[in-house]
């Protein structure tokens, strides 16, 4: 035989039941996929039949579930009245190529005529290929013990309680129109209506079957001559009684899909309405601990079970609040958690590996990284399988948003560690070139003079000696501000707030200021003399001579330069104003980013490493207030800050 060029587009299909005999169909459907290289699927079709399951069947079940997840299946539940058109269905939309099926599913109903399962696959899937796995050893669960469990008869001699009373109740309301004089017909669509009722009150079909069979029999006994017997003078009327019969069935069948099929509707809408609330409320959470929580709430309340959340060193992050017990949650909750998260798989109740637990642990993961385990209370009531495939997908949600949540911080902080290396970067080629220059000029003078200092006038030396110290105050205030840029960058810059002179730091500030030209005039302009600000001297110190070194190196050796405080309301503002060249409107925005130096061409031989005026922010900031650049009409610049007020307090 030839290489089958379509290997790699089969996809196998294997339907699921509670019967015994499935777990060989899934074994015969998982070596085929094996053989075939095939995508293998297990399909259970939830009817509305489901519900009234017996125990027994239901752990039959969830066992042949998890068989052929064993067997590498990949798990779908849907829900419909209409097997056959429920598979066909999923085959047409997956695009399956093999349906596996047993005979214990496929033989003819009870009904004469009724076509078969297979016959249904065939007419409404012709083109998938439909295998049937022939076992004479099976048996059929149809739960005939169920009419003798006692919940059960209890619940069937409830609904038939309302049924009697139905009845009678339709009978009284008969009496009534027979007395009235109505017609016959009139007391048929009472007892008709009864059968609704009773269809619309009870859960049992065997209920509203009695009410219909005993509505034709009570409508003979009471209602017909001869009366009181379950004789009939008329000839119509065993014509009328099979009608109204087959009416009250009738009735009744569909009362109950219209019931089953909008609780299942509703049940639909409430899991759907979970998996969209799941999904918004995880995208907003802030952290992990907010992921797990809206994660183990959504859970709650899907399954109205108890949940324990435990992070990827298996520690306790959430644990429900209702009923939640020391005893059930025990240190194997975390073993079995911590195993879950290892091994990447399910474990716990209804599971081959500790079953004993009262909780099934699912894993919390994404692309092969765990991030926790979610435990679920399951005691003696399992999961069934549609809820469980809601529950993986709400996990599967929670995956997400911490794998994107943990991607964003890694990212953040491989952005910020690019952003600092940057900044070391410009810092050192900065440094290396700016600091060149005066250093160059320092060590020629000393030279000259060690030298030639025999040689050189008073006057010059005089120059010499200003150069040099000229150079030296320029090295200290990048020397301070360096530290002062790593101390933010460490967090170590410690704001010690106090009362001082607002005149006092200013003419601190104009002690570290030097200029070579003589001819540039510094003024300061201050009303009130004992204008008070609460602030770190040391701090505004460095931030005046920034500022006003800033000015100088951007402005003409004539410029003239004004220092100016006032009080203004609750603040202090303190200005430093030029008659420059100013600064451009699109430079304004970048001025007191860290390293921008500007366009402007500065007067002397240094240059700016941008440093100064980040850090007049930086410091402003850290006192509560701002720092601000306006124009200086008609030509300049004009930086101003602002500091709280300072209050002189007097100690009696």
């Amino acid at each position: 035989m030839g290489k089958q060029h379509i290997s790699d587009k089969e996809h196998i299909l294997v339907c699921l039941s509670s019967a015994p005999s499935n777990p060989k169909i899934i074994q015969t459907a998982a070596a085929m996929a094996k053989a075939f290289n095939a995508t293998f699927s297990a399909l259970y079709v939830k009817t509305p039949a489901s519900e009234s399951m017996t125990t027994e069947d239901s752990e039959r079940l969830l066992a042949n579930i998890r068989f052929a997840e064993t067997n590498g299946a990949s798990i779908v539940t849907v829900c419909g009245d209409d097997v056959a058109f429920q598979i066909a269905e999923y085959a047409r939309l997956s695009g399956v190529t093999k349906i596996v099926i047993g005979r214990t599913v496929i033989g003819k109903r009870k009904f004469i005529g009724k076509p078969t399962l297979t016959e249904k696959l065939i007419s409404l899937a012709p083109n998938v290929d439909i295998h049937i796995i022939p076992d004479s050893d099976a048996v059929i669960a149809k739960g005939k013990k169920r009419l003798f469990e006692k919940p059960y008869f209890a619940k069937l001699l409830k609904g038939l309680t309302v049924s009697a009373a139905v009845l009678l109740l339709s009978s009284l309301l008969g009496y009534l129109f027979s007395s009235l004089g109505f017609t016959e017909a009139n007391i048929i669509t009472t007892y008709m209506l009864g059968v609704l009722i009773t269809a619309i009150l009870t859960k049992s079909k065997i209920c509203w079957v009695f009410s219909s069979v005993a509505s034709v029999l009570v409508f003979n006994f009471l209602f017909t001559e001869p009366k009181f017997s379950f004789l009939a003078y008329g000839s119509g009327y065993p014509v009328t009684f099979v009608i109204m019969l087959a009416a009250s069935l009738i009735i009744g069948g569909t009362t109950e899909k219209l019931k089953t099929r909008e609780r299942q509707a509703t049940q639909t809408a409430y899991r759907t309405k979970i998996l969209f609330d799941a999904n918004q409320l995880i995208q907003k959470a802030s952290d992990e601990a907010e992921i797990f929580r809206v994660t183990a709430n959504q859970l709650e309340k899907l399954l109205n079970r108890n949940v324990i959340v435990f992070n990827e060193k298996a520690q306790k992050v959430y644990v429900s609040q209702a009923e939640s017990t020391a005893a059930d949650i025990s240190l194997d909750c975390e073993k079995i958690a911590w195993q879950v998260t290892k091994n990447n798989v399910k474990e716990g109740k209804g599971t081959d590996i500790y079953p004993e637990s009262d909780y099934t642990f699912f894993p919390i993961c994404k692309n092969g990284k765990n991030y926790g385990a979610i435990g679920i209370f399951v005691g003696e009531k399992p999961i069934d399988s549609f809820n469980e495939s809601i529950v993986v997908s709400v996990i599967g949600e929670c995956a997400i948003a911490i794998d994107g949540f943990i991607n964003a911080k890694e990212r953040e902080r491989t952005a910020v560690l690019a952003k600092n290396e940057q900044l070391r970067a410009n810092l050192l080629r900065s440094i290396s070139h700016d600091l060149r220059t005066p250093l160059t000029s320092i060590s020629g003078n000393a030279s000259n003079l060690l030298s030639n200092g025999n040689d050189i006038d008073d006057a010059s030396k005089k120059q010499i000696y200003e150069d040099i110290y000229g150079d030296s105050l320029w090295l200290i205030n990048l020397v301070e501000n360096l530290l002062a840029v790593t101390r933010l960058e460490e967090g170590r810059m410690n704001i010690n707030l106090t009362t001082e002179l607002v005149g006092d730091v200013i003419t601190e500030a104009l002690k570290h200021i030097h200029t070579k030209s003589e001819k540039q005039k510094i003024t300061v302009i201050q009303p009130d003399d004992l204008l008070l600000a609460k602030m770190d001297a040391r701090l505004i110190v460095q931030v005046l001579i920034n500022l006003l070194d800033n000015a100088i190196k951007y402005t003409p050796s004539d410029s003239q330069i004004t220092i100016a405080a006032k009080r203004n309301g609750e603040t202090v503002c303190v200005s430093v104003a030029d008659n420059g060249n100013g600064i451009e409107g699109e430079q304004k925005s970048r001025v007191f980013d860290m390293f921008y130096t500007g366009a402007n061409k500065i007067v002397d031989c240094r240059r700016s490493i941008g440093l100064g005026l980040s850090l007049c922010k930086s410091i402003i900031n850290a006192h509560g207030g701002e720092i601000t650049i306006t124009d200086n009409v008609p030509h300049g610049a004009i930086f101003t800050f602002t500091l709280p007020v300072g209050e002189i307090e007097i100690h009696e």
